[in-house]
């Protein structure tokens, strides 16, 4: 696993952060970018059918559910292809049309300067880089888990455990407190045996709550760092 650069103290919480729809508001982006690439193929979703089926898949995964759901041939090497069409059309759309959530990284700080920070998303890690970047937060992330690093995108808990693994590397205790937006993110950290503070940027709260969340605030400007330290 490629590793961001880390700068985090050693006390109290550590705190990973899922990053589309935590983060960065962005999922639309996501929507219109995958709508793009599929659509010379007669393929069609809506922002709906994204967000009711496909975003809380990495590209990969949701490509190759889009085909699968459209009765198409979901080969490796033509999700591949189609992978890699979409992450130009990301960029390009996500410059002008995603942003920074109010507060996300007032919050990113903060966590920073009580333990270890960690990203661990489906999205691509040129992606969640280039965002750290321009949100001033890199340095403060000690680690990413992206979707290059996964075999099985959430809500398989995979990289919330490799995001364990990494904790207990770097000498800190393997518990963190997960800020998620979606019921199969929730799931996913559930799963590792995680504690969540979801947010409702993409999901209702019923949702969240019946997949497991252990704390629901309605956006992530909400979230206080006494909240994270209860639940961890």
């Amino acid at each position: 696993m490629r590793l961001a650069r880390g700068r985090c103290k050693a006390d109290a919480v550590n705190t990973l952060f899922d990053f589309n729809g935590v983060l960065l508001d962005d999922e639309h982006v996501h929507a219109a970018a995958m709508a793009e690439v599929l659509a010379p193929m007669g393929v069609v979703i809506t922002e709906r059918d994204y967000f009711e089926r496909y975003f809380v898949f990495d590209d990969r995964e949701a490509l190759r559910a889009a085909l699968v759901d459209a009765g198409r041939e979901a080969n490796d090497a033509l999700v591949a292809r189609l992978v890699s069409e979409k992450q130009p059309v990301y960029l390009r759309r996500v410059a002008t049309d995603g942003r920074p959530y109010p507060g996300a990284a007032d919050l990113v700080r903060a966590t920073a300067g009580r333990g270890m920070v960690g990203v661990v998303s489906g999205a691509l890690r040129h992606e969640i880089e280039l965002a750290l970047d321009a949100m001033r937060l890199r340095d403060l992330v000690a680690f990413i888990v992206s979707a290059e690093d996964t075999r099985r995108s959430k809500p398989d808990p995979e990289g919330y455990l490799l995001a364990k693994r990494e904790l207990a590397a770097r000498g800190r205790e393997p518990r963190a407190v997960v800020i998620e937006d979606s019921p199969g993110g929730v799931a996913a950290a559930k799963a590792a045996g995680l504690s969540v503070a979801a947010v409702l940027h993409t999901s209702s709260e019923a949702d969240v709550r019946r997949a497991g969340a252990d704390h629901v605030a309605a956006t992530i400007a909400e979230l206080s760092l006494d909240q994270l330290a209860m639940l961890a």
